[in-house]
Formats: C-alpha cells, sequence, structure tokens
C-alpha cells in the first residue's frame, strides 16, 4: 500500500515552499518525492492533516445588465514567460472565508465590487495540480459592477482587466494561453444561455 514516510522542508518563503516527502511505493520501495505547498510547517501539509482547508480562491463573475460578460484577468505568469487569461484569484488570509477573500481580492485585481452568490457544495475546495501541490482552491460565484480599474493593485501585478462576452471567450480559448481551471468555466459560459448562473438555484 502506497504512503508517505518522513517529510523533509527544504525552503521558508512566504508563499509557497518546497518538500520533499519519503515515498513508499505499493511494493514497499521508497523514493524521496517533492512537492510544492503554500504550507510554512510540515504538519499543515495537507499529507499530514487531511484537512482540505481552502489555500486560495478562483473567483467566477458575471457582469452587465444582461448578465453576458465574464470578468477575467490577463496577467503575467513568470513560469510562463509570458501572458495568460485566467479568473480573478488568490489566497484566503488568516481569519477570512472565501466569499470574504473572492470579495477582497476582486476589488484589489480589478477594482469592480462583488456580490457573492451562495454556490453550495459547487464552492468546495478541490485540488489543483496534484502531482507537484497539494494546493486547493474554492470558485467563488456572483455578480460583479463597477468600473474596472488597475488602481488597487501590488507594484508586483501586470494584470488587465478583460470584460469578455461568449464570443471573445470562444476566441481566447482558441488563440490564447488559458489557465485550465478558467478554460473549463469559460467553456460552460459559452455553453449557456442567459445567466451562467442560473444551474446554482439547483442547490
Amino acid at each position: 500500500m502506497s504512503g508517505v514516510g518522513k517529510i523533509k522542508k527544504e525552503s521558508d518563503t512566504n508563499f509557497l515552499n518546497f518538500y520533499e516527502f519519503e515515498a513508499i511505493q505499493r511494493d514497499g520501495e521508497k523514493k524521496p518525492y517533492y512537492v510544492a505547498s503554500r504550507a510554512k510547517r510540515i504538519e499543515d501539509l495537507k499529507a499530514v492533516s487531511h484537512e482540505n482547508r481552502p489555500d486560495g480562491v478562483i473567483i467566477y463573475g458575471v457582469y452587465g445588465e444582461a448578465k453576458d460578460h465574464l470578468v477575467l484577468i490577463r496577467q503575467y505568469r513568470y513560469p510562463l514567460g509570458g501572458y495568460v487569461y485566467e479568473f480573478p484569484a488568490g489566497l484566503v488570509e488568516p481569519g477570512e472565508n472565501m466569499a470574504e477573500a473572492g470579495i477582497r481580492e476582486m476589488y484589489e485585481e480589478t477594482g469592480l465590487s462583488f456580490q457573492a452568490k451562495d454556490a453550495g457544495p459547487y464552492s468546495r475546495p478541490f485540488f489543483t495540480t496534484i502531482g507537484m501541490t497539494d494546493e486547493s482552491c474554492g470558485t467563488v460565484f456572483g455578480y460583479c459592477s463597477g468600473t474596472p480599474t488597475d488602481r488597487h493593485q501590488e507594484s508586483s501585478e501586470d494584470i488587465q482587466v478583460v470584460l469578455a462576452d461568449r464570443e471573445e471567450c470562444r476566441r481566447i480559448l482558441r488563440e490564447e494561453n488559458v489557465a485550465i481551471m478558467c478554460a473549463y468555466m469559460l467553456m460552460h459560459f459559452i455553453a449557456t444561455q442567459g445567466d451562467p448562473l442560473e444551474f446554482l438555484e439547483e442547490n
């Protein structure tokens, strides 16, 4: 049976750390396995705590009176050496719930006001790239209003706010770099008519 043995912390930074796991394979053989994590301590790793607390939020924001646009960002990402389309997103700060984090992050990244909608189990945290990290994020759904601005962004952020209708979402999927979690939700948006958040009423 597979498992995890000893764990060694290899870095100590604010937002991301590197750990060496002793991976116990199903045949009993042991090998090193390297994991990136938001956890600052070994005991906070999900492989140790077995608690799925959200590290961050992704914000699915519907914009416009006709509810026919999504709020996207086009952000420079160093691992790609270029720009990628994503939903506004960010880390959940201590003492925040996911809705509060979504409201704060939407304002900081886009300048827009965000009214979160109760999404029930659809907002529970899910894992991202599980071959290399234990990070999990919840999606916060809601409606946006106001005028986009970059005045509240940090100097380290290179973010352009995009208000995309369904045709622009199709173009982005065909032609641009897109984060996979964003891509799936763009496909959902394109396939809907009217308010794309109507499916939440089924909860």
